[in-house]
């Protein structure tokens, strides 16, 4: 009988983190100071991040180790599965060959502890006592608290109003790690109480989140600032998740040929298929790789690759990344880790060398994919996930029509177990696709600063 799950030991856990910069053609565009427009230097980023995850996140060396101690928190869900889905593919009668990396395993539902339990460890190593950040579907809040209650210390999350209200067992399971959850905008902050002045009603975005996060770490010398995407040192540490879907595959005897992965910010996707890039760019291996985002916030397909603020705000240094504008606000779709205007500088980069390629799809299709997914391989994806479901899926029936037998893998990047109400919204023809304002979109752009 052919294995359905390859697993690894404890002892195979990654003892080190890979950081693509060191395979990069060529370096990314510096981050930039908001008030000077130069490029930052260490100093500005004191602040808000401990100095390690500042080394981190500018280190141009391929392996960074691992610290014992995170290593041993690892150990309590990694490492994960890679799972083939033979009953998907039973189901959709396709040569291809499909597998999953699975992340719900971990204690808050996905992979963002992986990034929560390194940033908590290092600001606690260097005395920080408190720790703010933002959420959009609750995942990384989650990752957050949890991390926050193994180390002692102290998590404030900004929830995005729309998603505070769609998924309130988020909202118990960061409080039960002992977290303070407040929905955004809230009138604890400056940037926050404007916001309301100007839009009582407004739904809130992961931009305007990020903005109260960060004003209060800024202005609290106790405090600290924690991101769970985009920057360079998040996807330094999702890293693991790749390197043990490498040894996973030789595990398998296999190898694949199309990597898949959702992206808002671009932490799981980084995670999974980052260390395959850089065998693609070591190597001259050849990998498709497809970064799947919703139509309703297309930042990689419709966005503009150009310096924008990572919040609304303006608080944040300048990135260049894809961005839909800072002050854009998406549809209330269910995805709400999706919901960021921005993009990853890593994943823009490779986009715009064309390493990787990028599609946008509708909420009702990657519901249905997620129902399909759980009808065939047990698991409830998070709504997140249902994108890199839907796109393998198709992949895989363009295999069944074309005869090939290519193998397909995706992260899974989480459950969705605390995301009944979308299904329920889904199975009760409540859902709706996105309808993109397109001249919202064309405002917020005209608004990205010219650097």
């Amino acid at each position: 009988m052919e294995s359905k799950k390859f697993l690894l030991s404890e002892s195979d856990v990654p003892k080190f983190f890979y950081n693509i910069l060191a395979d990069l053609p060529e370096p990314l565009p510096p981050v930039l100071h908001p008030g000077t427009k130069q490029p930052i230097t260490p100093d500005d980023l004191k602040a808000l991040f401990p100095m390690e995850l500042i080394k981190q996140e500018v280190s141009t060396e391929r392996f960074i180790e691992i610290p014992k101690e995170i290593l041993e928190v690892y150990k309590i869900w990694r490492p994960t599965p890679l799972i083939r889905a033979y009953n998907l593919e039973k189901y959709l009668d396709t040569p291809a060959k499909i597998y999953y990396k699975y992340e719900g395993t971990s204690p808050s539902g996905s992979h963002k502890p992986n990034t929560a339990v390194a940033q908590v460890f290092y600001n606690k190593i260097e005395g920080i006592k408190k720790l703010t950040t933002e959420t959009g579907a609750g995942q990384w809040g989650s990752a957050l608290a949890f991390a926050g209650a193994l180390f002692g210390v102290e998590v404030k999350v900004f929830m995005v109003k729309v998603s505070y209200q769609q998924k309130p067992y988020r909202k118990i399971m960061m409080e039960s790690y002992g977290a303070k959850v407040i929905p955004s905008p809230s009138l604890e902050t400056n940037s926050g109480r404007k916001i309301l002045e100007e839009n009582p009603d407004h739904p809130g975005s992961l931009g305007v989140a990020i903005s109260e996060a960060v004003e209060v770490a800024a202005t609290n010398p106790d405090t600290n600032y924690s991101l769970g995407s985009v920057l360079n040192h998040v996807m330094l540490h999702q890293s693991i998740i790749g390197l043990e879907a490498m040894k996973q595959f030789e595990l398998a005897n296999d190898e694949p040929d199309v990597l898949i992965g959702c992206v808002g910010g671009g932490s799981n996707f980084a995670g999974f298929t980052f260390p395959f890039i850089g065998k693609m760019l070591r190597e001259n291996k050849q990998y498709r790789v497809i970064a799947v985002e919703p139509a309703a916030c297309p930042s990689l397909t419709l966005g503009k690759y150009a310096y924008d603020f990572g919040d609304t705000a303006h608080l944040t240094p300048l990135l260049k990344m894809h961005t839909l504008g800072s002050t854009f606000i998406p549809p209330k779709i269910h995805a709400g880790g999706l919901r960021y205007h921005g993009m990853a500088p890593t994943v823009s980069f490779l986009k715009e060398k064309n390493l990787i390629e990028a599609i946008a799809v509708e909420q009702n299709e990657c519901f249905e994919a997620g129902l399909i997914f759980a009808k065939t391989e047990g698991i409830i994806p998070a709504p997140e996930s249902t994108h890199a479901v839907k796109v393998a899926i198709d992949e895989a029936l363009k295999c069944k029509e074309t005869g090939e037998s290519k193998v397909i893998a995706f992260n899974l990047s989480g459950h969705g177990n605390f995301d009944l109400q979308a299904y329920d919204d889904f199975l009760s023809s409540k859902l709706n696709n996105s309808k993109l304002d397109r001249s919202q979109i064309e405002q917020s752009m005209s608004l990205i600063p010219e650097v």
